[in-house]
């Protein structure tokens, strides 16, 4: 269901997870349509540079010499299989990249709030609202969505700002997120520039729990619809 709500100034943070080169150029890892969604998170970070609005990036690295993943997928070269510490295009997208001052974290899991003090920093300087885009939305946006709920942050989910290696992967991952995110609301990237720059928006709010019954044939639909 949608209903108007507005954000307090001082109260929002923008969230940009893993808009890396990996996801455009290493063929496993393609990200679909992912320079619309760059083009998308430009306007969303735009507006919230207009409107002194904090930005926090995060990248996903994976340093096996530090972490013991037992199950970790690797190549013949025993690295990563992706996000290796050493492969150059873990880095930044440059058209979406912080600017001065802006913090660029790296997170070892999928989530960027599972481990380290961003989540008690960001709660510390009086954030309510997180705004998170990013990519894939089924693996790290579904990760970093569900921990900062269970933070007690309140998260707009920025649909057309988010994707995944297929429109159907991603739709049904917001979908999924949909169903319960409390506390929180969906919208697009219109609707969150208007939010950042103080107005009030209608955006899809859940009510009660799984109100989203999609199956294969009306997927496209509800994700349209929110």
């Amino acid at each position: 269901m949608k209903s108007p709500i507005s954000v307090k100034r001082g109260t929002v943070a923008a969230v940009f997870i893993d808009l890396q080169e990996e996801h455009r150029q290493d063929p496993r890892y393609l990200v679909e349509g992912f320079d619309k969604i760059l083009a998308n998170i430009q306007r969303l970070q735009a507006a919230a540079r207009q409107n002194n609005v904090p930005l926090y990036h995060w990248a996903y690295i994976v340093d096996l010499d530090k972490q013991e993943r037992p199950f970790h997928p690797v190549g013949t070269d025993g690295k990563s299989a992706f996000s290796d510490k050493s492969d150059p295009l873990t880095e930044i997208c440059r058209e979406v990249a912080p600017a001065d001052g802006e913090a660029l974290l790296i997170k070892a899991e999928a989530s960027a709030f599972r481990a380290g003090p961003a989540a008690d920093r960001l709660k510390a300087s009086g954030v309510e609202w997180l705004v998170i885009s990013g990519v894939w939305t089924e693996a790290c946006i579904d990760a970093t969505v569900k921990d900062a709920v269970a933070r007690g942050f309140r998260v707009l989910l920025v649909k057309d700002a988010c994707g995944s290696g297929s429109a159907a992967m991603h739709q049904t991952a917001i979908l999924n997120l949909a169903n319960r995110l409390y506390g929180g609301a969906v919208t697009d990237t219109d609707g969150a520039c208007l939010l950042l720059a103080g107005e009030s928006v209608a955006v899809w709010q859940v009510e009660g729990s799984v109100p989203l019954r999609f199956s294969f044939e009306n997927a496209a639909r509800l994700y349209s619809e929110l």
